[in-house]
């Protein structure tokens, strides 16, 4: 009996190889055909630059008021009462056994952040920290856009460039706090009197201090367009652009409908999906040096392996992209379901390694109140459920026409290690022609600016030099 049973156990782990790979080879004949379908039908129409309104009601008669007023943050002390109320009747659940981050944000480092922001954050210290540089808002397609302009001290202005940094989601334009320095005054912080940068950080309308959309459509075209026509109201016709997240996404489409608006773009996450993706990841699943270098495989492959990593950690883009407000009630009610929301992106995004650390690895590259302050600017704007409908508006239309546009602008990719999706230099190439800089960075997450500051400013400074040295 012993031997039939072992024949019996050898039998079946043969019969389970076999439909593993009858299985693997059905899903990449099934890629490739899918690729070829998607690739061999009519590409988008490019989009344009257009206009749009997204004020309350109907778009008044008379011109819109173009006045730039600067403005302090300043929330009042019945806000934080409000928020420490909240702290102090918050709900916990039990933790798990062992959960680490695995199941989403730990319970029980959920209480030591939840006791420091109830008892050793300070709002007001961090408020100062905010009005370091200069914010402002304007009145763009009837909405108040918030920006900060940061303008740096030098002798000689004509080597000044302008650049427009746009942040994504969960994060905020506080993200590029620590690499403003490093760009506006590179003289003490790593950079020659050649690389100084005139700096704006727009806040994402619904994000920030921005005020939110009350029409539905604004998407990432449109907050293309209302950066583009900030920057020509502050004199600005022609500028850098940097981005990551949506702040790609932004600039990717900024770069088509203002081309010559744009002197170049840098990216540290590059939108845009190459011709025959699926056809690729198809081939490169089993022949992957048909279509990637040996030293950039495990960052796309093995497919499986990261298609599970990407599947663990989108969850949230569905949700979104599909019933934003639903989830935004707690979310907006609640501070520490806020909290859990957003730092949790904050752990694997940077690492998805930090999963199995019991603080999710979030100390390791950010301090708690830089993690607190961008919480905090959400949640005093009570703007969380706005910012979540960026993707209900914008990602449905991508799935209906594919970004498979070509963008002919100077571009520079700074690739980071464990960012959320990695695009090889040579298929950016066939999305980005001018691809003047593409830097495989050797460590970094989703939040490049925010937690390697010094990586993201020296790759943006040399990236503007190749641009410069060809004029």
């Amino acid at each position: 009996m012993l031997v039939t049973h072992t024949q019996n156990q050898t039998k079946k782990k043969t019969m389970n190889c076999h439909v593993v790979v009858v299985l693997t080879l059905l899903v990449v004949v099934l890629s490739v055909f899918l690729g070829l379908y998607l690739t061999s039908s009519e590409p988008a129409t490019p989009p344009e630059y257009g206009d749009g309104w997204w004020g309350r009601g109907e778009r008044p008669e008379e011109e819109e008021d173009t006045s730039i007023r600067q403005v302090w943050i300043s929330i009042p002390d019945s806000f934080i009462e409000d928020l420490n109320a909240r702290l102090d009747r918050r709900r916990l659940f039990q933790n798990l056994e062992d959960s680490k981050f695995n199941y989403g944000f730990n319970p029980l480092y959920m209480q030591s952040v939840v006791h420091y922001w109830r008892n050793n954050f300070n709002w007001k210290q961090q408020e100062q920290v905010l009005n370091t540089y200069d914010h402002y808002k304007t009145k763009i397609e009837g909405l108040d856009v918030h920006f900060v302009h940061v303008k740096p001290k030098v002798e000689d202005p004509s080597k000044v460039r302008p650049l427009l940094m746009v942040h994504g989601w969960p994060g905020s334009f506080y993200e590029f706090y620590k690499i403003l320095p490093m760009l506006t005054d590179p003289l003490n912080h790593g950079g020659s009197e050649d690389d100084v940068f005139e700096v704006i950080l727009p806040s994402i309308p619904g994000y920030g201090f921005s005020e939110a959309p009350y029409k539905q459509g604004f998407d990432a075209i449109a907050a293309a367009r209302v950066f583009d026509k900030l920057m020509v109201r502050l004199g600005f016709e022609k500028y850098y652009y940097q981005g990551g997240d949506w702040g790609s996404l932004i600039g990717y489409y900024l770069s088509l409908i203002q081309p010559s608006h744009v002197l170049g773009y840098h990216s540290n996450m590059p939108a845009g999906q190459p011709p025959y993706y699926f056809v690729k990841l198809a081939i490169g699943s089993i022949f992957p040096s048909l279509v990637i270098d040996d030293d950039e495989y495990d960052r796309v492959f093995p497919l499986g392996e990261k298609f599970t990593q990407l599947m663990a950690a989108s969850g949230y883009m569905h949700l979104q992209a599909t019933k934003p407000d639903t989830a935004g009630y707690g979310l907006t009610d609640s501070p520490v379901g806020l909290a859990a929301y957003i730092l949790e992106k904050f752990s694997g995004w940077t690492n998805p390694a930090y999963n199995d650390l019991e603080d999710g690895g979030l100390e390791k590259h950010f301090s708690i109140d830089d993690l607190l302050t961008n919480v905090m600017i959400y949640w005093v704007n009570g703007n969380i459920a706005p910012s979540m409908r960026f993707y209900k508006e914008s990602i449905p239309k991508m799935l209906s026409e594919p970004a498979n546009h070509v963008v002919n602008v100077p571009t520079g990719i700074a690739a980071l290690k464990y960012e959320l999706g990695y695009m090889p230099e040579n298929w950016a190439r066939q999305i980005y022609p001018d691809l003047v800089s593409y830097t495989r960075m050797p460590r970094g997450g989703h939040f490049a600016a925010m937690e390697e500051p010094l990586l993201l400013a020296e790759d943006l400074r040399q990236f503007v030099r190749k641009v410069e040295e060809r004029q």
